[in-house]
């Protein structure tokens, strides 16, 4: 035996060994009759059934055979009875006795046998019953009856599902052809009533160790291919894979207290009853309701429930429109009669902005769990038409709340997504979120992902919708088990629901729940299905509601009665009833009631600012020098940097000793202020440790030791706040919109986002056009992310040029034909913009804005556009004395040199904005224009600084207005920044344009045509006679 177990050790993989002595660990202890000795040194082939596949089995049997000699067959048995008594090889082996005979009758003489053994049947029918029993956990799921209408295009087989004890051999047949491959693996007819020992990969013998074939295919039925379908066999975790084995094979396993049957009929009645209040009271209007996945309220409460027994007190929740209304309802608590005055058209809007339609609506709610009885905290995320945006929000929020709490497992704070199948199929977005579940900055430490599959996407079918047989199938890219389940069956739903929330509890990682279901109506209330789906939807109006079904259920089990049941009905209508009177005395409708995302005490009670002032954003010099001081250093010992990194190190402390900063030191300071103040700061993009242009190096990577870092930002003070700089996945759309979500979790903090190049920032469009741009204006959301995107005609071509600033001037809200009539401009200006787009030209202004950012008493997002060249151009730096205490950020930097002297001499004001600033001083002083031409520089595009910008204009008054860009004429400022120039003057002058001429890409990729544009421009700007046959 010794070979036999060394042979079969050798061809086990490692972590199937590991398996196999796991589990027989946790086997009831028995004595053991036999010792393992060495009795024979004999080449393993002469067994002859002892091949590498049979040798695994064979030595799962000799384990189970020592721990107790009858939880094996009696062939066996007498096979390793023979083996440890010495017998020759080849000869262990004897036919088992017939059923009536006893081993005690046996003779001494036909205990050893001469005659070569005939095992192989009985080897290859054992290792039969192990492939059918993983054929049926690798693809019980094809076959499960899943589809409630039964007419899923999913089905893969068509054979009718039996679970009758009396299994019919011919009934399978078909069935196991597509379950395993070569067919029924040769098992016979006659093997049916034969007992098989079971492995240990399997947990449907209970407390048996061996079941008869006909046993063991009826219980692999119940387990995979009832109304439960489960995917997991693709996972490459062995104990992650027994664990979901053990959960869905254990006989018995499902099974609910009649306590918890009633709890589920009454969370039923709410769900189906709240829709068809709302049906009555408002037919004729949109609300995407839930009919056709009723259960779904039921699911989410048993997750919730599940999640905070396992001591989860915050849930932060995103969803698509459909069934909205029901989990604010329902799940959340949001009041009953909040809901119902959004119905009413006369209610006025009480607060800023423009509000968003009820099904789009989010809302923030912490109360007692009744299951429980513990405190939870709610967050359904408000989201736009745009399924599956919200995701990576939900989860950069979630992990903002997670890093707060100090929750570095995700023990206390989770998330649940929930999707509509085709959605999660078809948006791109949701493989982006799920690439970021499992990365160090971004993981949310496992996910509940609730698919409310309809079977339909607005019109299209499944096979037009997808090319995968599942909606779900994308979730398979990160090992999350996927449980489908029929959306009839809410007792099954409720099971899958249970294991969901324990898998995300023990492991930590994403789980599936796909909610296979119907839409009773239309894609909305006033849509008509059966021009499409005409046979789908005649199924549908016969189908009976899920509640009735379950009704008449636990009726017929005796659990409740009928006039229980509707007693249970009649309550929940009364509630909705006295609701839906109480919210006829409502006269305003307050967005604010469905704010997901409050800070408390950062606003005054009334939601407004505690001030409209900015402090300076200067520094006193002794922090200047302390922060410059650690940026050029390597704060921990024995730790070699690379050589050209200690280079530009010494340059920082030689720019420090000297009291100027670059681009990166400016940056560097801001940044430090803030962390000693105890404002949290993140900072993330492809990246950005290094910096694409590696002027940033925030991390700091020893050249002799893997993996060892520095972050010398986290070693700038004793108390200071954390800094977290992370590089992210290639991904735009996913990060950002995470990154949006953490900078919603709180005011106090620093949330930055770089793009690799400013036009990158276009396939991450959705999050910016949905979310940043009009955030707080639909949803009363304050956010103030900001975005770093570097931008610049460089002649580095189309493709690494333009931020594609017209963009985001273009969906500022401001009014080009006004001149703004406002107390405390400047702020107040701030204040009433949706967001604020700069380009600064001075490491000093860049330093001042990123702190402005938190210093201001409110949240706007922020926009700067950041430059490429200038992070080493030898004139863009800034004196120590420009970041003083006192000192601002410069909304606009006049000119200070001879023109700013004579104005009235001066012929031409050139406005800019950024890098092209250097190029026209440097053409000035080549042309020795310095007394002709003044240059001023607009640092803030957004809020526009009409104020600023009319005292400008007022103080040349001979001069020219111009405006000069390196951008296109079609693109760049000019649109936006010509229409308010003009009205600062009361359109007293003309304002001409110096700038590339219109095209239809941001750059040339030639660099001879790149700088040839640059010099016409640079010549328009300074030829004084350019206008003369315009004007």
């Amino acid at each position: 035996m010794l070979n036999l177990r060394t042979c079969a050790a050798k061809l086990r993989p490692l972590t199937a060994s590991q398996t196999v002595k796991t589990i027989s660990q946790h086997r009831p202890a028995a004595p053991r009759t036999f010792q393992q000795i060495r009795c024979y040194s004999a080449p393993v082939a002469a067994e002859p059934f002892l091949s590498g596949t049979s040798s695994n089995y064979v030595e799962e049997m000799y384990y189970a055979w020592l721990e107790n000699p009858k939880s094996v067959h009696k062939s066996w048995d007498i096979f390793f009875r023979n083996a440890n008594a010495g017998a020759a090889p080849g000869t262990a082996y004897q036919s088992p006795p017939p059923l009536s005979t006893s081993l005690s009758t046996l003779s001494q003489a036909q205990f050893l046998v001469q005659a070569q053994p005939n095992v192989d049947k009985l080897v290859e029918d054992h290792l039969a019953v192990q492939s059918l029993i993983r054929a049926y956990q690798v693809r019980g799921h094809h076959i499960a009856k899943l589809d409630p209408l039964g007419i899923s295009c999913v089905n893969f087989d068509d054979a009718p599902v039996t679970v009758s004890p009396n299994v019919d051999l011919a009934v399978f047949k078909e069935r196991l052809r597509v379950l395993t491959v070569g067919g029924f693996y040769g098992l016979d007819e006659s093997d049916l009533d034969k007992v098989f020992h079971l492995p240990t990969t399997t947990f449907i013998g209970g407390n048996e160790s061996a079941l008869p074939l006909r046993e063991i295919i009826r219980r692999l039925e119940m387990a995979y291919c009832q109304h439960i379908g489960v995917e997991f066999m693709f996972i490459n975790d062995l104990e992650q894979c027994q664990w979901i084995r053990q959960k869905f094979e254990t006989p018995g396993i499902m099974q609910f207290t009649n306590e918890e049957k009633r709890t589920l009929l009454a969370r039923l009645v709410r769900s189906t009853r709240f829709e068809e209040f709302l049906h009555r009271k408002w037919s004729s209007e949109k609300r995407f309701g839930l009919e056709g996945c009723e259960v779904l309220i039921p699911a989410l409460k048993t997750i919730i429930d599940k999640s905070s027994e396992k001591g989860v007190d915050y849930v932060i929740m995103g969803m698509p429109h459909r069934g909205r209304l029901n989990v604010l309802a329902n799940v959340i608590r949001k009041e009953l009669e909040q809901i119902f005055c959004q119905f009413d058209s006369k209610l006025e809007a009480a607060d800023e902005g423009s509000g968003d339609v009820k099904y789009h609506l989010g809302m923030y709610h912490r109360r007692i769990n009744r299951v429980t009885d513990r405190n939870i905290t709610l967050s359904l995320v408000a989201n736009p038409s745009h399924l599956e945006a919200a995701d990576p929000v939900v989860q950069g929020k979630t992990k903002a709340e997670q890093f707060y709490s100090g929750d570095t497992e995700g023990k206390k704070v989770m998330s649940i997504l929930l999707h509509g199948d085709a959605a999660f199929a078809g948006q791109g977005i949701v493989y982006e979120t799920f690439h970021l579940s499992d990365l160090p900055s971004y993981t949310t430490h496992g996910t509940v992902h609730v698919v409310v599959n309809n079977q339909i996407g607005f019109t299209t079918d499944p096979r037009m919708a997808r090319s995968s047989p599942y909606p779900t199938d994308v979730a398979r890219v990160v090992n999350a088990p996927i449980f489908h389940v029929n959306a009839d069956d809410p007792e099954a739903v409720v099971y899958v629901c249970n294991v969901a929330a324990e898998w995300r509890s023990t492991f930590h990682k994403d789980v599936v729940v796909d909610l296979v279901c119907y839409r009773r109506n239309g894609h909305n209330e006033m849509d008509e299905p059966m021009f499409t789906q005409p046979l789908m939807y005649k199924q549908i109006r016969k189908q009976k509601p899920v509640l009735q079904k379950y009704a008449e259920l636990l009726i017929s089990q005796g659990v409740v009665n009928q006039p229980e049941y509707e007693e249970e009905i009649a309550k929940y209508d009364k509630i909705c009833e006295e609701a839906h009177a109480r919210s006829k005395d409502e006269k305003i409708l307050h967005i604010k009631h469905w704010l997901d995302s409050p800070w408390p005490g950062f606003f005054t009670l009334d939601g407004q600012p505690r001030s409209m002032t900015c402090p300076s954003t200067g520094l006193n010099e002794e922090d200047l020098t302390h922060i410059g001081q650690v940026a050029s250093s390597v704060p921990v010992e024995d730790f070699t940097i690379h050589g050209g990194l200690s280079r530009i190190l010494k340059t920082r402390g030689e720019m420090v000793k000297n009291r100027t900063v670059d681009w990166a030191l400016a940056e560097y300071m801001a940044f430090g202020s803030l962390l000693k103040e105890g404002i949290h700061i993140r900072l993330s993009g492809q990246d950005v440790e290094r910096g694409t242009f590696s002027h940033r190096h925030h991390v700091l990577h020893d050249q002799n030791v893997d993996k060892r870092t520095c972050i010398p930002m986290n070693h700038l003070w004793p108390n200071q706040a954390p800094y977290t700089v992370c590089n992210s996945s290639l991904s735009e759309y996913g990060v950002l919109g995470f990154e949006l979500g953490f900078a919603m979790a709180s005011p106090n903090a620093l949330v930055l986002w770089e793009a690799q190049f400013g036009d990158f920032h276009n396939t991450a469009q959705c999050i910016i056009d949905q979310f940043i741009c009009p955030g707080q204006a639909k949803w009363v959301r304050q956010n103030g992310i900001v975005l770093l995107l570097p931008h610049g005609m460089e002649g580095m071509g189309p493709e690494h040029s333009s931020a594609r600033p017209e963009r985001f001037l273009q969906m500022c809200n401001d009014d080009p034909d006004v001149f703004p009539k406002l107390d405390d401009f400047d702020v107040r200006q701030l204040y009433e913009c949706n967001w604020i787009v700069v380009n600064c030209s001075t490491p000093a202004n860049f330093f001042h804005v990123l702190r402005r950012q938190i210093l201001l008493p409110f949240r706007k997002p922020l926009i700067i556009f950041t430059p490429k060249s200038l992070l080493r151009h030898p004139e863009a730096r800034s004196s120590f004395d420009d970041m003083l205490p006192g000192t601002h950020f410069l909304r606009v930097i006049p000119d200070d040199g001879p023109a700013a002297q004579n104005p009235d001499r001066v012929k031409r004001v050139l406005f800019c904005t950024g890098k092209v600033y250097y190029d026209l001083t440097r053409e000035r002083k080549a042309r020795q224009m310095e007394a002709d031409v003044a240059i001023t520089r607009v640092e803030q595009l957004s809020p526009f600084p009409f104020d600023l910008l009319q005292r400008e204009a007022q103080k040349y008054p001979a001069a020219e207005l111009v405006w000069c860009q390196e951008e296109h004429k079609n693109q760049g400022y000019y649109d936006y920044v010509k229409p308010r120039l003009r009205t600062t003057i009361n359109r007293a002058k003309p304002v001409w344009y110096a700038g590339r001429e219109p095209a239809a890409a941001p750059a040339t990729g030639n660099k001879k045509t790149h700088l040839t544009e640059l010099q016409r421009l640079l010549d328009t700007a300074f030829n004084l006679d350019a206008f003369k046959d315009l004007a």
